[in-house]
């Protein structure tokens, strides 16, 4: 269902005993050397530059996005646009501040309202996987600056292209060198397993990110400091990441062929932890007739009413799994 199952890297954990000794209050900015870990990171991942970058350690990715429309002040009489399929967090977030949601993939759509505060993009998506095109993310990002809004781009499947080379919104390709107005949210969930660690991050328009960090100290959403020195151990090595993506890689391989040869669509899916599939059905016959056979998959409804034909498989379960979900497929 997309919780991560494999091992946490020894590296990891090493790094997380090391740091257990920690009777102060951790700092809600991150030591300096988990600031500079993920700038370092951001760097290489995103290519972005680290000159005027603003970064920030979150309580995982799901925290920021639920809480982002409220830390930046957003409330009833402004809107929010997120995708017309997406994860159910960004409205909710927007629903908490008392914000307007707009559902759509198409900001012309919206015609000359000036009440978007922020907008947000999601490449890999989840749950479909699709990869946005820089020429695509540049237009949003363009848009939202004519008009004063915030571009808020969930980017935790962006290590993990397969078909499609996912492009961060901080790439100079998007932002043209400018950070303003921009925030790119990332998570070490997938990437490390450390979901259970609660250990995700943003960075962008250092203006921004140092409002957030003004709540955020208030508010106490601070990464105690045994998870920061894990995620510094984390960002800096690039071997586990690269193991955990070929895991991935070799089950997305056994999954795409079983459902193809059972009669399934695979659409986008370009990139990320999940299949997007149908079989031109509503999506709960789906789920049903999976379920039948022992395979329990995401319903498309979760994620926008546009999504009734759709089920979502994620690339989450120990190879002996996999192998199970295929056999039952034959």
């Amino acid at each position: 269902m997309g919780t991560p199952v494999d091992p946490v890297p020894e590296v990891i954990r090493r790094a997380l005993a090391d740091a257990s000794d920690a009777p102060g209050y951790p700092l809600t900015a991150g030591t300096p050397a988990l600031r500079a870990a993920i700038a370092a990171w951001v760097s290489r991942a995103c290519g972005a530059g680290v000159d005027g970058l603003g970064v920030l350690p979150t309580i995982g990715s799901k925290e920021l996005v639920a809480w982002l429309p409220t830390l930046l002040g957003i409330g009833p009489g402004d809107v929010v646009v997120v995708p017309s399929i997406a994860y159910p967090t960004y409205e909710d977030g927007a629903r908490l501040a008392g914000a307007t949601v707009v559902r759509t993939d198409s900001l012309t759509s919206l015609g000359p309202t000036p009440r978007v505060r922020l907008v947000w993009v999601n490449s890999p998506g989840n749950p479909t996987g699709r990869v946005l095109p820089a020429a695509h993310l540049r237009k949003v990002v363009d848009w939202a600056r004519e008009r004063g809004a915030v571009v808020a781009s969930d980017e935790c499947y962006l290590p993990l292209g397969w078909s499609a080379e996912p492009i961060s919104v901080l790439s100079p390709q998007v932002s043209g060198g400018s950070y303003a107005g921009v925030l790119a949210v990332h998570s070490l969930s997938k990437r490390s397993n450390l979901a259970g660690y609660r250990a995700g991050f943003v960075a962008g328009d250092p203006a921004l990110v140092a409002e957030l960090l003004k709540v955020r100290k208030h508010a106490g959403m601070i990464v105690p400091a045994p998870v920061q020195a894990a995620m510094v151990a984390a960002l800096e090595d690039e071997r586990h990441a690269e193991e955990q993506r070929e895991r991935y890689r070799a089950r997305r391989e056994v999954l795409r062929a079983a459902f193809t040869a059972a009669g399934f669509t695979v659409e986008h899916s370009e990139a990320g932890l999940y299949l997007w599939l149908t079989r031109g059905e509503d999506c709960w016959q789906t789920v049903d007739w999976l379920a039948r056979r022992g395979i329990l998959v995401a319903a498309g409804v979760f994620y926008g009413p546009t999504a009734g034909q759709h089920v979502r498989v994620a690339l989450t379960e120990s190879d002996e799994h996999i192998a199970a979900v295929a056999a039952r497929l034959a």
